[in-house]
């Protein structure tokens, strides 16, 4: 019998509360029918947490710290919650005793406290991303107010610069007077006052621009891909004629911009395999797992998808219907009808 991760027994915990991916689920599911140990470890979850199902709001009573002291003297007995506890000790923590006036109110608080980093803690990396993942969501419903505003006051006409056909939308933050890259018609919300920078910066990624101000005025795209996180929408000539199709206008960052080069003297050849064409964004990722993508749609709504499948059509947001595994792609290409969305970088 495989010993348990550390991992798999959070994913074990979040099962039993309920906030697990739901990608993780089936994996779960097998876990708990191959293996007895995970079997007994999410009981014993069950039973710790069944207390919880039936409190209703109500006033803090007066023997909170006797009820709490006792709850976790049942709970000492269990192997797999010391454990958990054993797995937090690593973590540095700094408590601060302020005002308290009796032995009994810090005696109530670090049993409260004691509690939570067995039942609370494994879930809080979830909960953190939950809160980038809304944060997230209110930007991009900030980009659209922009855009709004900019359709608004140039008579009805979406941002857009002068391209010519088969120009490389992989060149984001090259500043000659070509008109490169698919973030040079959204540049225009920013250098025209529509939209603020910082809000192309995705609250969940690890990618930060340096600290500073950035003077619009000075550059003719977003300076660099650190500056944009987002992936808009490839307008191929039938989208532009049928406005209907747009259903989608931006995500999340499409994994292929983790793959561009810098040099944009050099021609960009990206050879596609399965980790490309499968992965989410790397703006949202829990413990190494990419969970999914925000995505704005025409009508202002922001949805976030488990996976790059959108829409009725289950269409792959990430890629046009001709991208696949083993295929080569050189930065120019375009979506072959308005039914085939792609978000490129």
């Amino acid at each position: 019998m495989t010993e348990l991760s550390n991992q798999d027994k959070q994913l074990l915990l979040d099962h039993c509360l309920g906030v697990i991916p739901r990608d993780q689920v089936p994996y779960v599911e097998g876990l708990l029918s191959s293996n007895p140990e995970a079997s007994r470890l999410y009981a014993s979850f069950q039973r710790a947490l069944s207390p919880l199902q039936a409190v209703q709001p109500e006033p803090c009573p007066d023997d909170l710290a006797e009820k709490t002291v006792a709850r976790l003297k049942d709970a000492a007995g269990q192997e797999h919650l010391r454990q958990l506890l054993d797995a937090e000790q690593d973590r540095p923590a700094t408590i601060r005793l302020d005002r308290w006036r009796t032995v009994a109110q810090i005696a109530a608080i670090a049993a409260v406290a004691v509690f939570a980093v067995g039942i609370v803690i494994p879930s809080l990396g979830l909960a953190r991303n939950l809160v980038l993942r809304h944060g997230c969501q209110t930007q991009l419903a900030q980009i659209y107010d922009g855009l709004s505003n900019y359709i608004t006051d140039h008579d009805g006409r979406l941002p857009a610069v002068a391209t010519a056909d088969g120009s490389p939308w992989w060149k984001v933050g090259y500043q000659g007077r070509e008109n490169h890259s698919n973030t040079r018609p959204v540049w225009l919300l920013v250098k025209q006052g529509y939209v603020d920078p910082a809000r192309f910066i995705c609250p969940g990624t690890t990618q930060r621009p340096e600290p500073g101000s950035l003077v619009a005025a000075d550059y003719n795209d977003f300076p660099n891909k650190r500056y944009v996180q987002y992936s808009f929408r490839v307008c191929c000539d039938e989208v532009r004629k049928d406005p209907r199709g747009r259903k989608i206008l931006m995500a999340d960052t499409n994994p292929l911009s983790e793959r561009l080069p810098g040099d944009f003297s050099q021609p960009f050849r990206l050879r596609l395999d399965p980790s490309i064409l499968g992965s989410n964004s790397i703006n949202h990722s829990t413990n190494r797992r990419r969970s999914g993508q925000n995505v704005l749609m025409c009508d202002g709504t922001v949805q976030f998808a488990k996976t790059r499948l959108v829409g009725v059509t289950q269409d792959d947001i990430f890629s046009t219907n001709a991208m696949t595994s083993g295929s080569e792609l050189c930065g120019c290409e375009m979506p072959s009808s308005a039914a085939d969305a792609f978000l490129a970088p």
